[in-house]
This record gives C-alpha cells, structure tokens and sequence, in this order.
C-alpha cells in the first residue's frame, strides 16, 4: 500500500467521489486503471496523453491518504493519534480495497465533552471502531454474497 504525499494527489482522489460514510469519516476513491503494456510510440506519433489523474499516480497499486483537519480535531496530538488509527486500520483491510487511490476525511469532530483527554483510550476504540464499519462498507460490494 503507497500514502498518498502531494496535494494534487489527495485532490484527485476526493475528485473520484464517496464510498463510504460514518457519522465521523467519509472515504474517498478514485479507481486506477491499469497502464498498457504497449511500448510507446515517438512522441510526433501518440495520441492523446494519459488523463493527468493517472499522471499522478507511478504505480498501479493501492494508495491511501489521510486527512484529519484542525477545524475538526484542535489539537495535534489527536490529528495525529487519529491519522495513525487510519493507517493501522487500513493495513488490515489493504488486501481487500481495489487498486485506487484512497482517501479518509475526517468529517464532523468528536465531542469533547464526552472525550475529555486529546488521546484517552475510549476516543481511540471509538475512531478504531468507526473506521472498522468505514472500510468494511468500503470492501463489502466488493466480496461475493454468500447468499443470493
């Protein structure tokens, strides 16, 4: 799985529109496809230039980024506990995502009445928790039904 770096990048991806949504994070994808293996022509000889989208991304893979804004979460240190959240719990569902260019925003700030400390354990289960159900809905049209 590759992270996504550049701002282009993480603004094609929330281009590709919305996949999946909880009450506090959205996930974003724009589909890759893959490069032809045809060797290219001169350049006086090809055709139209690949779309700048794929330009941006070098490899045919999964590419994931984050995007935990301050409007929604104030302090660094729970942007970044939460970025950390989004990674850890995207490792375990990497295998399962489509080759695309990914992106978890988060949308809407968690109380702080109800998670008083920037990185208490409850406001970590809770962000575990919801991008848990954000990913599986992500994957899910993706696996076959077992029943039909």
């Amino acid at each position: 799985m590759q992270r996504l770096k550049t701002r282009p990048q993480f603004q094609a991806a929330l281009a590709g529109g919305t996949v999946s949504r909880t009450p506090h994070f959205a996930l974003h994808r724009l589909t890759l496809t893959r490069p032809s293996d045809i060797p290219l022509a001169p350049a006086e000889q090809v055709g139209p230039a690949p779309s700048p989208e794929q330009a941006l991304f070098g490899l045919f893979d999964v590419w994931l980024g984050a995007m935990v804004p301050k409007r929604w979460a104030r302090r660094a240190v729970t942007r970044n506990a939460i970025k950390r959240q989004i990674y850890n719990v995207s490792e375990h569902f990497g295998d399962r995502l489509p080759v695309a260019a990914h992106v978890v925003r988060l949308r809407t700030a968690f109380d702080r009445k109800q998670f008083i400390s920037a990185t208490s354990e409850p406001l970590k289960l809770a962000v575990r928790q919801e991008l848990v159900q954000l990913f599986e809905r992500a994957v899910r049209p993706l696996t076959p039904q077992a029943e039909a």
